[in-house]
């Protein structure tokens, strides 16, 4: 695979958390650029990294006035927040026929069919731009993400490698998925997921102060616990379930916490709040395809 140039609509902390990704392993300058519409954000991102910074959309699809980046784009990275999504993408629209790259969208809840809608709404447009929907989360910000990807019908081998080459830098563990209700799945699992946890180590450390200990070691404890337990489910051969009865002795410390929770039905809420996540994707998609 050729490297790709790729520019990111959107620079805020999940553009950089990838922009940053990319430069550290390589990826020249010359093949990024990034549109961001605040003067201040813009200058901070042209300075920390030296890379081209543009206030129009087109301008940074097309790489004109560019300084640093004069290559053709491959692929652009739609990360805007999903309420001006819809004016956002008509407004590039005519740039994305022309260029033919390859469109990752990282907004939340909006399908394919209305990015494709948005972009081919001229009716003189025959060729269809490739699309990808990605699911990240948030802990891709500290190089420890999860992520989803579908692709539609027209995007070729070597885009699914350009995705992933995009995706590699923000999360550890990564998969495609068969359909797009698949992505409302991932949300469901690991992009809305670390607020689960969030909420967990929350109650976690509040349990640990009334127990004696102080707010700071209860937390550390209650973080350590989960990134150390996470890490034994992504290298045993164990299943979750069998690691969870090695470390629950019967009649013991562990086995009262662990009855007790089921008692409070603690796996049902869990599993019930991922559902409502995943109902909850569907409404937003209706909702923001109608912008």
């Amino acid at each position: 695979m050729t490297v790709p140039c790729i520019t990111f609509i959107g620079g805020g902390n999940m553009c950089e958390a990838i922009l940053s990704g990319l430069l550290k392993t390589g990826h020249p300058t010359s093949h990024v650029r990034v549109s961001e519409p605040f003067d201040q954000r813009q200058a901070f991102l042209r300075e920390k990294y030296g890379i081209d910074v543009f206030g129009d959309n087109n301008e940074a699809v097309t790489g004109a006035t560019g300084t640093v980046s004069t290559a053709p784009v491959d692929v652009v990275v739609l990360a805007v927040k999903p309420q001006v999504v819809g004016e956002v993408v008509r407004g590039i629209a005519k740039s994305l026929q022309s260029t033919q790259p390859l469109v990752i969208s990282i907004v939340a809840g909006v399908a394919i069919k209305d990015f494709a809608r948005w972009i081919h709404h001229d009716s003189s447009a025959t060729a269809r731009v490739p699309l990808v929907r990605l699911m990240p989360n948030t802990p891709a910000l500290v190089g420890e993400g999860a992520a989803g990807m579908y692709a539609d019908a027209d995007v070729s081998d070597e885009q699914k490698k350009q995705t992933e080459y995009v995706v590699c830098n923000i999360a550890k563990e990564y998969f495609w998925v068969d359909s797009e209700s698949g992505v409302d799945a991932v949300c469901a699992v690991s992009g809305s997921g670390p607020a689960y946890f969030f909420l967990v180590i929350e109650a976690m450390e509040k349990a640990g102060v009334e127990l004696g200990l102080s707010a700071d070691v209860a937390k550390r404890l209650a973080a350590q616990t989960a990134l150390g337990a996470a890490r034994m489910v992504l290298t045993s051969e164990d299943d979750v379930a069998t690691l969870r009865r090695k470390v629950t002795s019967p009649n013991g410390t562990t086995h009262a916490a662990i009855e007790k929770m089921i008692e409070e039905k603690v796996p049902e809420g869990v599993q019930s709040g991922m559902l409502a996540c995943r109902a909850r994707c569907t409404t937003l998609s209706e909702e923001f395809g109608n912008l």
